[in-house]
Parts: structure tokens; sequence; C-alpha cells
């Protein structure tokens, strides 16, 4: 078995250490509720209509809607579908699981004065899943920008004795110890050196010229990306209802992420002049963190048929924490031939835990009830994603980073629309939804537009529910932050199948 070195790196500035992007930002900021079934199969448009576990959790007025104590739990089998292309590379790849996304109940006190207007208070707690992480796809094509740059970026400035292994010192313990005392910029470059990938221009300590032994021309490349993880939420609910027209609801919502990312580029060329013709470098990340945020709601019956719901989501405030490893492998040409090299120095970087605050949002909502025939819901919801912030914002990477978030993201709308319609005990359900890009430039992270249909069968006290959904988006993915920043397209194609079954408790 590998020994693994932990390393705690802890240097005096920490833009010298963190990798955070903003891609870590918008990934961390989702707060889709993937819901039950009935609320699915509506696409999520519940703002006015409560009733649903899941709407609770969109709408924490919703709870006071229920008659009677209720709870529901919610299977889904979840499938992903990537279309890839890198440059004249095309591919595709398919992923799916299958688990328990949503679970919750809401207690119902009825008030027993029947002179109050205050008429019920209701109780509730519920787990939903908000993000799913899991995925993975190839890009594969010819490129004519190399690894190399990643590596060049990072090491011009740096003093050599800062990025190279003592004499006697392993590749590890060097490593190690360039993470403790430089941060993670100087291990990029660490690895870039140590595999013949940089020249220093001098071979002395104050070097801090490199020029690369890559040489220029065509590089074929294939940067595998596996992900697994998912965000999810636990909502404490207290809901009244006023009369027969006002609901009123408040969420207390503790939030947490579980991500874990490997990514491996293997570069291979056969230009003149190069020393070293292939690459691999692979990389992992761990992400764990917790956050905490509220939501207001409320719902207004304006006639018996016609309701109007609004719900403010404050920021979420998260504090994050994590964890990478590296390693590295090269193989070169000489004079006396071709010698490879591997660094794998079984270092588990931990860095120091950050702050994360993603935007709020606040969105109206309007119902139409035709009786005991069915409805039909919409949804409309605003989102200032210029607000999203990594803090401390005294920090000098951090600032960057929120200064190019508030430049290129933008507030972005998203419109949901779903309707029901009851045969006797059979509910006939169906949705539409649209989600602009939180980009400016929505070239890089398309827009979202899903569909979704869905049957229910009402048994009394319990009620089985059904639904197919799918939605498309396409984004751009960029390889590296620095140097070989080249993207992968992806056309994805999320589809799930969700049964929920409720009952009156």
């Amino acid at each position: 078995m590998k020994k693994l070195t932990i390393l705690a790196i802890g240097v005096l500035s920490m833009s010298n250490i963190m990798a955070q992007d903003i891609s870590d930002a918008l990934r961390y900021s989702q707060d889709e509720i993937q819901g039950s079934a009935r609320y699915r199969a509506l696409s999520g448009a519940f703002g006015a209509l409560g009733g649903d576990m899941s709407a609770v959790s969109s709408n924490p007025a919703g709870s006071a809607v229920f008659t009677r104590s209720h709870a529901s739990f919610s299977l889904s089998s979840l499938n992903v579908d990537n279309d890839v292309s890198y440059f004249n590379g095309r591919s595709s790849s398919s992923d799916s699981k299958i688990d328990i996304h949503q679970a919750g109940a809401a207690f119902v006190f009825q008030n027993t004065d029947e002179s109050s207007s205050w008429k019920k208070f209701v109780l509730s707690v519920a787990y939903d899943k908000t993000a799913n992480h899991d995925d993975r796809w190839v890009a594969s094509g010819t490129n004519t920008n190399s690894i190399d740059s990643y590596f060049l970026n990072y090491a011009q400035g740096l003093r050599l004795d800062e990025i190279s292994a003592f004499p006697g010192e392993t590749l590890s313990e060097a490593y190690s110890e360039i993470g403790s005392f430089y941060g993670f910029g100087n291990q990029q470059a660490f690895l870039g050196y140590e595999s013949f990938i940089l020249e220093p221009a001098n071979n002395t300590d104050d070097n801090t010229v490199y020029t690369s032994n890559i040489a220029p021309g065509t590089f074929n490349q294939q940067y595998d990306y596996v992900a697994r993880g998912y965000n999810g939420k636990f909502s404490f609910n207290a809901a009244t209802q006023y009369e027969d027209k006002l609901y009123l609801g408040l969420n207390l919502n503790t939030h947490f992420i579980n991500y874990e990312k490997f990514t491996y580029l293997n570069e291979a060329n056969s230009n003149d002049g190069s020393l070293v013709n292939n690459v691999g470098f692979e990389n992992n990340l761990l992400t764990t963190g917790n956050g905490f945020s509220f939501q207001l709601g409320a719902i207004l019956k304006l006639t018996q048929e016609l309701r109007a719901g609004f719900t403010y989501n404050s920021p979420t405030w998260f504090t994050i924490t994590e964890e990478t490893s590296q390693s590295i492998s090269t193989v070169a040409t000489d004079s006396q031939g071709s010698f490879s090299t591997n660094i794998a120095p079984n270092i588990i970087n931990i860095f120091p835990d950050y702050r994360l605050q993603s935007p709020g949002k606040i969105t109206g909502s309007l119902a139409y009830v035709f009786g005991e025939q069915g409805l039909i819901s919409f949804d409309y919801s605003r989102r200032d994603h210029t607000k999203t912030k990594f803090k401390p914002t005294s920090d000098a990477f951090f600032a960057s980073q929120n200064d190019i978030m508030n430049s290129i993201f933008k507030t972005a709308n998203s419109y949901r629309i779903g309707g029901e319609y009851k045969i006797k005990q059979v509910s006939l359900r169906g949705g539409y939804r649209f989600e602009e890009s939180p980009y400016e430039n929505d070239s890089f992270y398309g827009d979202l537009t899903g569909y979704s249909l869905g049957i229910g069968y009402n048994f009394g006290n319990t009620k089985l529910d059904l639904t197919y959904d799918q939605a498309e988006r396409t984004t751009n993915n960029q390889l590296y932050s620095v140097g070989l920043t080249d993207t992968a397209n992806l056309d994805t194609n999320n589809s799930n199948i969700t049964l929920s079954l409720s009952f009156n408790l």
C-alpha cells in the first residue's frame, strides 16, 4: 500500500497557494432543488402552490398549505450524456446512478381556538439534493498549445532554488517542503522543472528565467475528467396560515458540499527539437464544505382560484476545505537515448479553509387552480451572480477573482411553467423551464432548457408519483486556469426518472 503524507500548506499569503477560480464558485453556488416527482413534473413551478415537501424547500410558506401532517421520499435514476469536441476530436460519454435525493415531513398543528385568525402552525424538516456533480468525459484532439505553457506560467520569475530539490533530498521531500514554504505555484514549477519540461536560462540559484524543452508544433492530447459528489441541504421550516388567504413561512437551511475530481492529461509530440516527447499529468481534488442560508416566503390567495407567491433566498455562506494530490511523468530523448521520469510525491496538500458567498435569489409566482380538475403554475426567478464572492476579500488573489466575477457574470433570469390535470385518482402533469446563463458571454456557459412529464395516482392517504425530465446545456470547459487554457466543448443532456411516495401521517 502506498504511504500518503499529509501536508498542511499555510504560508503568509493565500494568493500564493490557492487555486480556486470562478468555476469553483459557480459549481458550489448551484441551488437547484431536484425534488419530488410531482415537483419535477411541473418543472419546479411550485412557488404559489405548496402542499409538497420539495415545494417547501423552494417556498417555506408551502408547508402551511398542508391540511394534515405529511411525509414523502423520492428515488431517482439520473443519466448524464456528454457529446465532447476538442479541436479535431469528437467523443461521447454516459454516466448514471440511482439514489434517494429527497425526503421530508411536515407536522400540522391546528389552532383549536376557532375565533382566531391564525388557523394553523406547521413545523417541517426536509432534505433535498441541490446539485449533482457525478460526471465523466474524455476530450482528445490535436492542439498547437502544449502543457508546457502551464508550468512556464508558474515558473517565470521564481528562483531556481525555490522550485528544485536540494542535494540529497528526495523529490517527495522537496515537493512537501516547497509547498510548506512557498505554496501551490512553486509546486507546479517544481513539477515542471524536475520532469525536464523546464530549462533554466542559467543553472544558478538566483535564476528566474525558464524556457521549454518541448519544441513548438502540434500535440496530440487526451484529457480525462471524472467527478463525483453533490450539494445538498437540510431545511428546518416553520409556517403559519392566516385566515383562508395568507400563508407565511421561514426556512433555516444547512448546506453541505462533497466533491471529488480526477483529471489526467496525456500529451505526445514528435516535433523537431523536442527533448520531451510525452507528458502525463494527474491532478486530484477533494472538496468538502458546509454553509448556512435562510428563506422567507409567502403565498396569497388573490381569489379562490388565483394564487400569488413570493420567496426571498438569502445568500449562502460557505466554509470550504480543499485537498489536492498530483503526479507527473515524462519521456525524454537526449544524445544518450530515451529516458523516463516519474514524480509521484504521494503528498496530500491540505489548504486553509476559505469562505464563499453565493448570491441570493428572489422568486415571484402565480398559479391558477381549476377546482378539483387541475392547475397551471408559473415561477420567475432573478439572481445576480455578480454578488458571488470569495472571502476574505482582503486577500489579493480572492479580490482579483471577485473582480473577474463582477465583470463576466450577470443577473440571470429563470422561467418555469407547469400544469396538472386530474382524471379521478390519476394526475397527468407536464412542465417546461428555461434558465439563462450566469455569464455575460453565454457561449462559455450556455442557457439551460428542459421539459418534464409525469403521472400520479392517489390511493387516498398515500400517493405514488412518477416523472421523467430532461435538461440540456452547452458549456466550454477550460482544461487549466493558466497556460493550457484551451476548452473542451460539451453538449450535456441530463435526464431523470423520479419515483416518489407520499402519505399523510
